[in-house]
């Protein structure tokens, strides 16, 4: 399938690894141009050297916890490639604080939302208008399935991907008539350097092998993948590609679960 995108200009964040770093390679291959940012120089440095292979890559380093990472991103993007970026993947994110709910200061929630609803508020706001300018663009953010299924352990996280998802209807309402489409993807337990971090600690508390604290956190936490199995970075990077497509044209404000049936619910 052709996905119509081929000489345009993408900027990825969160690319330096796992579910952006694949989103990146994905619509490399459809020869889109990208911009590949994350928080730290060397990490997304040597990932888009890797990546030069399938195509045109720049790397720039950016937090986006604070409004001039984001600013600084953008100006650099416009000048990467001699034309403005009209595709935003918005994959930058962290767990966060997590713990019991009584247990976690205002400090705790303050870096969450920084980090997983802010920073794609930021990113937004930075990249919205050169696609107005274009009257063409594509969002994808990156929510979750504990936006609609929160996990008490993970508030602050859930929380804040909640707000991804209304931020993601409201933005399709605001810049549709502009030309602008967003949406977002709500992957559950995907093998990430993320998971295996949870795993390998999980593990070790257990007493147990990696696959065996898979196995057990699959029916002890997800009883809705059906698949009993974490998902793959590159089932979530075909659903991003798709969305930046034009045969995606006449869908955004949605939400778009690749989750293997994690999400026990009807709702979006």
């Amino acid at each position: 399938m052709d996905l119509g995108i081929s000489g345009r200009v993408a900027v990825v964040t969160g690319g330096d690894s796992g579910m952006g770093y694949t989103s990146a390679e994905y619509l490399l291959r459809e020869g889109v141009k990208i911009v590949l940012s994350d928080i730290k120089d060397e990490a997304v440095q040597d990932a888009a050297k890797r990546l030069s292979a399938l195509g045109e890559v720049r790397a720039f380093a950016a937090d986006l916890s604070s409004n001039d990472g984001a600013v600084a991103l953008r100006a650099f993007a416009d000048t990467a490639f001699g034309q403005k970026p009209t595709i935003l993947v918005n994959a930058a994110g962290v767990t966060g604080a997590t713990g019991d709910f009584l247990e976690i200061d205002d400090a705790g929630w303050l870096e969450t939302i920084q980090a997983d609803l802010m920073g794609a508020v930021r990113m937004a706001r930075a990249f919205i208008p050169g696609m107005r300018e274009a009257g063409w663009g594509r969002i994808v953010l990156f929510t979750s399935e504990d936006a609609v299924q929160p996990y008490v352990e993970e508030l602050p996280y859930c929380a804040a991907k909640a707000g991804l998802m209304n931020l993601t209807k409201g933005l399709s309402k605001a810049y549709g008539p502009d030309g602008v489409l967003v949406n977002s993807v709500a992957p559950a337990y995907i093998a990430t350097p993320m998971t295996d971090a949870m795993m390998e600690k999980r593990a070790e508390e257990m007493g147990v092998s990696f696959d065996r604290a898979i196995e057990t956190f699959l029916d002890e936490k997800r009883p809705g993948i059906v698949a009993k199995r974490r998902g793959r970075v590159e089932e979530v990077a075909a659903a991003v590609a798709f969305l930046c497509s034009e045969q995606a044209s006449f869908i955004t404000g949605e939400n778009l679960r690749v989750d293997g049936g994690a999400v026990l619910t009807m709702a979006s």
